[in-house]
């Protein structure tokens, strides 16, 4: 079993930069394919990014490519969304989430929930104007 917890959301002006972490307890998750959600209030849950477990090939969702890096650092056991040039639209609670080691998925799986078996509890972030 997996357990993650996120941190590092906060208040932000646009234009900032964050850096979220998701920090995995219970599994090393170095070979673990990991993702990034994020929900606000009244939208459906929006695919942000993803790592894969086997090579850590990148996946981003659109309304956040160019502006957000996914990267992992096995040594601590955790997994990092660098968030730049925020616009209020990028207030949500964002979710860390893992999926099964091993799997080996077409690059369209990454961006569904149903992918991964293991969530957190979110963190809040709420950029200003």
């Amino acid at each position: 079993q997996v357990q993650l917890v996120e941190s590092g959301g906060g208040l932000v002006q646009a234009g900032d930069s964050l850096t979220l972490s998701c920090g995995a307890s219970g599994r090393t998750i170095s070979d673990y394919p990991l993702g990034w959600f994020r929900q606000a209030p009244v939208k459906e849950r929006e695919f942000v990014a993803a790592i894969s477990g086997s090579d850590s090939s990148t996946y981003y969702g659109g309304s956040v490519k160019g502006r957000f890096t996914i990267f992992r650092d096995n040594a601590k056991n955790t997994m990092y969304l660098q968030m730049n040039s925020l616009k209020p639209e990028d207030t949500a609670v964002y979710y860390c989430a893992a999926a099964f080691p091993g799997t080996v998925v077409g690059s369209s799986w990454y961006s569904r929930g149903d992918f991964y078996a293991f969530w957190g509890q979110g963190t809040q972030v709420t950029v200003s104007s």
